[in-house]
């Protein structure tokens, strides 16, 4: 290959770690407050408000707003699945990584603050904003993550990723509470409504994402340049994708888990993308007290995964694992019959994330303990794993929306997604049939 080594900057200087972590504070307020909370809830409110009813009118195609939701998902989700590929060749052999990193960093961050100017009748700015924002966040992790192993030695990786994760956390919780201030209190903010609030909080999402990731983009830099055209970087990528593919079907115990994680991580994502909007729809709870709710559960998603990796440590993962499925098939039924004005869909929220947490942190370190010990492309079997999880989140998007569309009800998507978690039982229980010692079990 030819390239222009630059010399390598020492690892683990204080400044650039901090700095790399400040990239979690910088975008992982989009996850909350865009995906989850306020946008979807004021998708639904100001839309139904515009057109009567929550069918809508996009670009002719008249469509439930909920389903047109899901759909608009499931292709960002897509289109971030086959694209991956390529931009892991590029993060892995090319010497762009931080251009990158800003292209899809200023393009999920301005799409979210144009989301500003939805009013409830232009669907179609909205939805296309608000899939281009997610695949400006996916995109710019992607070579976010590839810089770990520049800035730190092996023995850091956890410690350097666990900041990162904790300082997303916290400063996504801190510009929730100010979001949610500017929709319950406007006034305080010389803020003429409630709707108003919601829309500057969309504004304050891609400002704080697009100011803070100026920290990261100081410190981090490239350390390669690359004489090689994107092009033949990218097709690197996909075929080392390739080679891994065909070592993973070799491989009875770690296919079988990938099948597994597929189909139970299909009801996962789902429902955590779909949960305020069922809320508001289905039954008509305040914005205040569904955003409360998915603050809940981001509190109690952080014990879950503490709780089950004791259980885990104490049974085995696979154990662990298919007590949280038969969890979230308890809760899909469960969903069904909940009904408004009661504390039911409250309790519900505590369950999931209860077991969100820990069902993301035992997934993935499920499947690093199936993989050989001597291999060298660890990095190539997480892109396949991400790959996986991404075209299984825009399937399960797509599964509930089309549900609901032929339905006409969003409980039937509930029970819909029963079925992926009991598939994905029966495969985790095959696959701890299968197991032997040194395994997870």
């Amino acid at each position: 290959m030819l390239d222009a080594n630059l010399p390598a900057a020492p690892k683990n200087q204080p400044k650039v770690l901090n700095a790399w972590a400040s990239f979690d504070w910088a975008n992982s307020v989009y996850n909350l407050v865009i995906t989850t909370t306020i946008f979807p809830i004021f998708f639904n409110q100001a839309s139904r408000a515009a057109y009567g009813s929550d069918v809508v009118s996009f670009f002719g195609f008249s469509v439930e707003n909920t389903v047109l939701y899901s759909y608009a998902l499931s292709v960002a989700y897509l289109f971030i699945t086959l694209l991956s590929p390529f931009l892991s060749g590029i993060a892995d052999y090319g010497g762009k990584k931080k251009f990158f990193m800003q292209f899809f960093t200023y393009l999920g961050a301005f799409s979210c603050m144009i989301l500003f100017f939805f009013k409830g009748s232009n669907v179609e700015l909205a939805i296309i904003s608000a899939a281009l924002a997610s695949i400006g966040y996916a995109g710019g992790m992607v070579f976010y993550n590839a810089f770990l192993p520049e800035i730190a030695t092996e023995d850091r990786y956890d410690s350097v990723s666990a900041r990162g994760f904790a300082m997303g956390y916290i400063g996504s919780v801190i510009l929730q509470i100010v979001n949610i201030l500017m929709v319950e209190k406007p006034e305080w903010f010389g803020i003429e409504d409630a709707a108003m609030g919601a829309r500057y909080s969309f504004l304050t999402v891609g400002v704080w994402w697009l100011v803070f990731s100026q920290i990261a983009f100081f410190y981090l830099r490239d350390t390669r340049h690359t004489l090689e055209s994107l092009g033949s970087v990218a097709k690197r990528g996909i075929e080392e994708l390739k080679e891994v593919g065909r070592l993973i079907l070799k491989m009875p115990r770690l296919l079988r888990f990938l099948i597994a994680f597929s189909f139970y991580n299909m009801g996962v994502q789902t429902v955590m993308f779909m949960a305020s909007l069922f809320g508001e729809k289905e039954l008509q709870l305040p914005t205040s007290e569904l955003i409360g709710i998915i603050l809940v559960i981001q509190l109690v998603a952080a014990i879950g995964a503490f709780v089950f990796s004791k259980i885990s440590a104490r049974f085995g993962n696979l154990s662990a694992l298919l007590i949280m499925v038969v969890m979230w098939i308890g809760i899909c039924v469960a969903a069904y019959f909940v009904r408004k004005g009661t504390y039911d869909f409250h309790i519900l929220a505590i369950w999931v994330g209860l077991i969100m947490g820990g069902i993301q942190s035992l997934s993935r370190s499920t499947f690093s303990k199936y993989l050989p010990e001597d291999t060298a492309n660890t990095a190539s079997f997480f892109s396949f794993f991400n790959i996986a999880e991404r075209f299984s989140t825009s399937l399960g998007m797509l599964a509930y929306g089309l549900i609901e569309q032929l339905t006409g009800n969003m409980r039937n998507s509930a029970i819909g997604l029963m079925l992926f978690f009991l598939v994905g039982l029966v495969a985790l229980w095959s696959l701890r049939k299968v197991s032997r010692e040194g395994s997870p079990q």
